[in-house]
């Protein structure tokens, strides 16, 4: 069996992390631990809605409580957000050569239509220049 303060779930951050409710409280908690009574004040719901989305994030490991006297204060523990980093980072690889590919065309494209565009005009100076065509007058009737 696994020891929990050394491993994480995966699963269990990914599902408590895709809650808006809970990043909001985890980005609370960024700033520094707070008591459960402030972060329930930052959000238009109940406080019962916040212990619940608390219980969560702590069964994730994504927050620790402690108790001081009647308080229970809340920081953040970001050790389980590394397995999260690891699994977006082979989308950083993937975007990033992505990326890059699309820029190699990019500019391959550019490169093309200026010089499209400057042999054009170089073209175009090199004609010898039209003569002016004038309207064909009406005559008086």
């Amino acid at each position: 069996m696994r020891h929990r303060s050394v491993t994480y779930s995966t699963e269990a951050t990914f599902g408590a992390l895709a809650d808006p409710t809970r990043r909001a409280v985890l980005d609370l908690l960024r700033r520094g631990a707070q008591p459960a009574g402030q972060i329930a004040r930052e959000f238009p719901i109940s406080r019962p809605a916040i212990s619940k989305h608390l219980r969560l994030l702590r069964r994730a490991h994504l927050v620790e409580e402690r108790r001081e006297g009647r308080l229970r204060v809340y920081h953040l523990n970001p050790e389980p957000l590394r397995s999260v980093d690891t699994w977006l980072d082979q989308y950083r690889t993937f975007w990033t050569n992505n990326l890059a590919s699309l820029k190699a065309f990019v500019e391959t494209e550019y490169a093309k239509e200026t010089q499209a565009a400057q042999a054009q005009s170089s073209e175009h100076d090199r004609r010898p220049p039209r003569k002016p065509s004038h309207p064909k007058q009406k005559s008086a009737e």
